[in-house]
């Protein structure tokens, strides 16, 4: 009786050995985003704007910060979206140009940068949005003037390492958030 048990541990040992055994893929997490919610932003900046429901304003406390600076901060994400007001004082070129080459400094992680212009001459807004690919420190940056007296930049950061393979989600849904933010967005 106990040869047969003996040979068929023997043989299921050699059977289970003799299989190549291969490790799962590494995943990432699900993430669950909230709906497409807004609310308004008014405050005595002369700026308005809609911005998700889940996330807070909150002024900039930096040490670098100005009057009518924001963070919009993205709660559970470890995210925000930074915004600096300045006024326009025969310096819109040199506004636009600081706003492009801080979109661009991105290229040496980026995978490409594309632009999408924004106009609402309704408003007097117009801007460009910088979608910027790969493992960039900021995946979205934008800038909106009326080309005469405001200038707003912002960016998108996270407070983790850039990958893009596990943000490119996140990325995706608050892309729809920022562009909801700069087509809703008027000077007061």
């Amino acid at each position: 009786m106990k040869y047969p048990v003996i040979f068929l541990i023997i043989s299921s040992l050699l059977i289970g050995c003799g299989q190549n055994y291969s490790p799962k893929p590494s995943g990432y997490f699900r993430i669950d985003f909230p709906e497409h919610e807004y609310e308004h932003f008014d405050s005595d900046c002369p700026f308005t704007f809609y911005y998700p429901s889940f996330a807070s304003v909150i002024e900039d406390q930096g040490p670098k910060a100005e009057p009518c600076w924001f963070n919009i901060i993205l709660k559970g994400y470890k995210g925000q979206i930074h915004l600096s007001y300045k006024p326009i004082r025969n310096n819109l070129n040199e506004l636009t140009e600081d706003a492009r080459n801080l979109a661009y400094k991105h290229t040496i992680k980026a995978d490409a940068i594309h632009e999408r212009l924004f106009s609402y001459p309704e408003r007097e807004v117009y801007g460009i949005m910088y979608d910027i690919e790969g493992n960039a420190a900021s995946s979205v940056q934008f800038f909106l003037t009326d080309s005469t007296h405001h200038f707003l930049r912002g960016a998108l950061y996270f407070s983790l390492l850039p990958n893009k393979d596990s943000l490119a989600p996140v990325i995706e849904h608050f892309k729809t958030d920022i562009s909801y933010l700069m087509e809703t967005f008027a000077w007061k």
